[in-house]
């Protein structure tokens, strides 16, 4: 999926900067964004041809600069089919540095505010990269370690296994904050836990790797579209513009398209652009139920629990209780919790019970229901259900 070299020194696609502080000028800006296609040529090129903060989420696989010498042989002396291809080579760091800084800043342009964009790299280039994006301000949220199920042997027995790779998951500035992380849907998906950033994956393989008709992989290095899955669930939602600098063999778009996000693509190789869209155009979108994103808490309305009181859903005087029914406390007229002497909110007294510095009182305290424990944050859902029909 890495297959463009953006501009070098002195191209007519290199960023320029004007010391009066005037803009650059750039290519024509498209009527409407060029969504669900694949741009043909030099990826800076491209992207200097897109509005300015029009992308919602970048997945970018560029090249990793391998630095292979010599062939590398297995103990039967097979020939490993490594990354050799020239559009993974470059002259010295010095020509790699600016190859990621051309990319990167004409990426940067065409993020929205509170874009936020995956790179993924292996130790030979991914410290490069991450400096240089500190360099042009993006703010850099997590590094995902993509552990590998089943990675390439170390032949030589020289160093470690090569058994993961990095994605550096950053938003577009440091004030960015409202980007896009879809918490609630990846924790229940991972059995109410939080998901954590070492992501346990195999390499393509199977039917999923794309080959030629002599059985030759059509891109060497095609990621497994579950990386990819795991990435446009966690920073997009349905309908979202995905953007991939380095499109190769379209895994970014196979995704999107099952997703439900539309996806622009730059690629300067025809061979692997051509296998991606065949590839993308056989895939068959999810229903839209399926892939809907889910309600966020930190977005729905707040109710106090007052208003609860005061709708009549609980009746002051009542007794609430934890869950193992360890602790007690009533329910006050005004929406406050009397524990003792002690009232407080129904935060505070929850903290306060257990000796706690904080406590959410909403999925800490319960009250009896016909026998059954209920936790009063249902009270709250149901508020939240007749303010939404009350704004319908």
């Amino acid at each position: 999926m890495r297959i463009a070299r953006a501009g070098v020194a002195g191209s007519k696609s290199q960023i320029q900067v004007s010391r009066t502080g005037t803009s650059a000028v750039r290519p024509a800006v498209p009527a409407k964004l060029p969504l669900d296609q694949i741009l043909l040529g030099d990826c800076v090129e491209s992207l200097n041809g897109l509005p300015e903060q029009s992308v919602d989420l970048v997945f970018a696989d560029p090249p990793y600069n391998l630095q292979l010498e010599n062939s590398l042989s297995r103990p039967d002396q097979s020939v490993v089919d490594a990354v050799d291809d020239d559009w993974d080579k470059f002259a010295s760091f010095a020509d790699y540095d600016k190859f990621t800084r051309s990319w990167l800043s004409a990426t940067r342009r065409v993020m929205k505010r509170d874009a936020t964009i995956f790179v993924i790299g292996s130790y030979h280039n991914i410290f490069r990269v991450g400096s240089i994006m500190q360099d042009l301000g993006f703010w850099i949220l997590n590094d995902v370690i993509w552990r590998k199920a089943n990675p390439m042997p170390n032949f030589r027995g020289r160093r470690f296994t090569n058994a993961h790779e990095t994605m550096i998951w950053a938003a577009r500035s440091a004030d960015a904050k409202g980007y896009t992380f879809n918490y609630e849907a990846l924790k229940a998906g991972n059995e109410d836990c939080q998901v954590r950033s070492d992501w346990y994956l195999p390499i393509c393989t199977g039917g999923e790797r794309l080959k030629d008709d002599k059985g030759r992989k059509v891109h060497p290095t095609q990621k497994p579209e579950a990386l990819l899955t795991r990435v446009l669930l966690s920073a997009s939602n349905p309908g979202d513009v995905v953007l991939d600098p380095f499109f190769g063999s379209g895994t970014t778009g196979a995704v999107a398209r099952l997703l439900g996000r539309s996806f622009i693509g730059t690629e300067r190789d025809e061979t692997y652009a051509k296998a991606a869209r065949d590839r993308i155009a056989a895939v068959q979108p999810l229903p839209p139920e399926a892939v809907a994103s889910a309600p966020s808490k930190r977005t729905e309305p707040r109710v106090a629990f007052a208003s609860v009181v005061e709708a009549g859903l609980i009746r002051p005087g009542t007794v609430l209780q934890d869950e193992k029914r360890r602790y007690s406390a009533i329910v006050r007229a005004d929406g406050s919790l009397a524990l003792g002497n002690v009232v407080g909110s129904i935060h505070k007294i929850g903290a306060l019970a257990q000796g706690l510095p904080a406590c959410n009182g909403w999925t800490f305290w319960y009250f009896d229901r016909k026998g059954a424990a209920v936790s009063i944050d249902t009270l709250r859902s149901t508020m939240r259900a007749e303010m939404k029909e009350a704004a319908e």
